[in-house]
């Protein structure tokens, strides 16, 4: 007899992770690889976090924590908003979660209904459809290019309801995004914002890339979701600016109203994040100096790769106003990207990610590179490119 397995595990792969699994077995079998496909700080946890954790592990327990997190770390949360951006949040409003994945679980499964619509840029971070598929919600992508910075807007919205589509129950938002690094303006991200509260769609803000900004030809700052709606779920993660993606630690705001929804499903879920890790993150915000030091040369990367990709080929990239990636449009080089990134590992030994796992349409004409690794690694990067496509 075979038993039957769940459809909602049929949900497409992460494809990054298995380009990562392909890289490692390369680099097993004593090929070297640079790696620019996976978007990880190549730096430790800030050294206040370690010592914290060290201290952690001699001088306390380490069990449960309450569902929603330790007080004093929601406290430290809450009041970062209003040193970075002049917001008050509740510390009671603030959610420890197991990473930003686990928040977009919590939240989705608070907010939204099997059968529900949410809708979301394409290119955009697969895991948002992924997740909302496994739970039964339908993600509704809104194809955005060059005109739009890659990322959704009101008129979208509108254009999207004159062609008939259905009503929508949610709409995800990344500023800076993943994959194109792109942000929305304070007053697109405050138009949308508006709009959702009169249409009555759940805002869902993804700031995990916040900290991790340049500010360059006519740039601006991130802004927090957080400001503009007391109705938006904002979600946020230790992994990137803070560098502790292996702590596996993040933490949403959320609407006073989705407060015991989230509470109940991270008791039966999760029962709490990890102890250690939260602990050790209330030093994170103490740490500005290392942080910003590694941002200092994720810009040095970005400056690198926008001036070496295009004598590769690579000319027809995203303007990356944050995070730690270019998405590059390739259809002058190939229509089959996860061919090309397999390609490109096996013969320059260069792991990038291909844009189907961004955009399963467009995206076959698409790459993602990040520059989250060494400097170093990034000037050979470029190099092995130009030869491999010279």
């Amino acid at each position: 007899m075979t038993l039957k397995a769940a459809r909602r595990g049929r949900i497409p792969p992460f494809i990054v992770m298995d380009v990562m699994q392909a890289a490692a077995e390369r680099e097993a079998a004593g090929d070297d690889v640079l790696h620019l496909e996976v978007g990880q700080p190549s730096t430790p946890a800030p050294s206040r976090v370690i010592a914290a954790a060290r201290r952690g592990l001699t001088q306390d327990v380490l069990g449960y924590t309450l569902a929603l997190g330790v007080p004093d770390l929601r406290r430290r949360i809450a009041r970062h908003y209003h040193a970075a951006y002049g917001v008050t949040v509740p510390d009671e409003r603030i959610v420890v979660t197991p990473g930003s994945s686990g928040g977009f679980l919590l939240a989705f499964l608070a907010a939204f209904e099997a059968g529900d619509r949410v809708a979301m840029a394409a290119p955009g971070y697969p895991a948002y459809r992924n997740i909302l598929s496994a739970l039964g919600v339908a993600p509704v992508s809104l194809p955005a290019g060059p005109e739009t910075r890659y990322q959704p807007t009101v008129d979208l919205l509108e254009a999207y309801r004159r062609e008939g589509g259905a009503a929508l129950d949610g709409l995800i938002v990344a500023s800076p995004s993943n994959p194109t690094g792109t942000m929305l303006a304070p007053a697109a991200l405050a138009d949308l914002a508006a709009y959702c509260e009169a249409e009555g769609i759940r805002l869902v803000s993804d700031e995990i890339y916040h900290g991790i900004t340049y500010e360059t030809d006519g740039g601006f700052p991130a802004v927090t979701a957080a400001g503009l709606s007391d109705q938006a779920i904002v979600v946020n993660s230790f992994s990137k600016y803070y560098s502790m993606t292996g702590w596996r630690l993040g933490w949403m705001v959320m609407p006073e109203t989705l407060l015991r929804s989230v509470e109940c499903l991270t008791q039966n879920l999760f029962i709490s994040s990890p102890a250690l890790s939260q602990l050790a993150a209330i030093e994170a915000f103490d740490c500005g100096d290392e942080l910003d030091a590694n941002v200092a040369r994720y810009a040095e990367n970005r400056r690198i790769l926008l001036a070496e990709l295009p004598r590769a080929g690579f000319d027809r990239l995203a303007p990356a106003d944050g995070a730690f990636y270019l998405y590059a449009d390739v259809a002058h080089l190939t229509n089959d990207s996860e061919t090309f990134c397999r390609r490109m590992l096996t013969e320059a030994g260069v792991a990038v990610t291909p844009g189907t796992d961004f955009d399963p349409q467009g995206g076959k004409s698409a790459l993602r590179f990040s520059f989250a690794g060494s400097t170093d690694d990034m000037a050979a990067a470029a190099r092995r490119l130009q030869r491999w496509l010279g």
